[in-house]
């Protein structure tokens, strides 16, 4: 499978749709809260508080035109699957600039540091299984993993310690692309058993 170069960068107060009335919220527990947020083809949003940090997840392909306070400008392109981390603080006004909808996986962080040392395994996947888990992104409140399959393409046994929030890029065997959902701990091994490949995101909750 072809691989894509993604870009992680940290965007001061990125301004989307939280809490607007077309948010799908899918996880809501103590350590987090996802939702999808959809910014329609030319909308602007108001800049506004995000009060956590957050994880962000795109879903599709699209570009973002960002007015900070200031006045800055700033246009961001952006791919399916690409990640972002937004830190707390105010928002820049933000406006689609594609002509097609796009759609965000919000994941705000309510699991504020400082906490006790996170546990470890020999187990972990991006040892055992280091072939599909990649490390995108980490700090004191996630591990973001990216997690990619060969068509019918199998792993080593690995273990899962955390509560991850799991995004699907591509459709997988188990869900359809853009489907969220939270899972625990685990020990197990994978099998892709489609006929292409596929990804997703593993937001690990330290």
């Amino acid at each position: 499978m072809p691989l894509r170069i993604t870009f992680v960068c940290t965007l001061i107060g990125l301004g989307l749709l939280a809490q607007a009335p077309n948010d799908d919220v899918k996880v809501d527990t103590p350590q987090a809260r996802a939702v999808v947020a959809t910014l329609q083809p030319h909308q602007s949003n108001p800049a506004h508080e995000h009060p956590m940090n957050r994880v962000l997840v795109f879903l599709g392909p699209g570009r973002l035109t960002l007015t900070n306070p200031a006045g800055k400008v700033e246009k961001l392109e952006f791919q399916a699957g690409d990640v972002r981390w937004s830190p707390a603080g105010a928002g820049n006004v933000s406006e689609n600039t594609t002509d097609h909808p796009i759609q965000i996986v919000e994941i705000e962080l309510k699991n504020a540091p400082p906490r006790p040392p996170m546990p470890a395994t020999k187990l972990d996947p991006t040892v055992t299984d280091a072939k599909h888990y990649k490390v995108e992104l980490e700090n004191d409140q996630v591990r973001v993993l990216r997690v990619r399959y060969g068509a019918h393409e199998g792993g080593a046994k690995h273990e899962h310690i955390l509560n991850r929030v799991v995004v699907n890029v591509t459709d997988q065997g188990n869900g359809k692309a853009g489907e969220v959902h939270l899972s625990g701990a685990m020990t197990h091994s994978e099998e892709n058993t489609l006929d292409q490949p596929v990804e997703r995101i593993a937001v690990e909750l330290k």
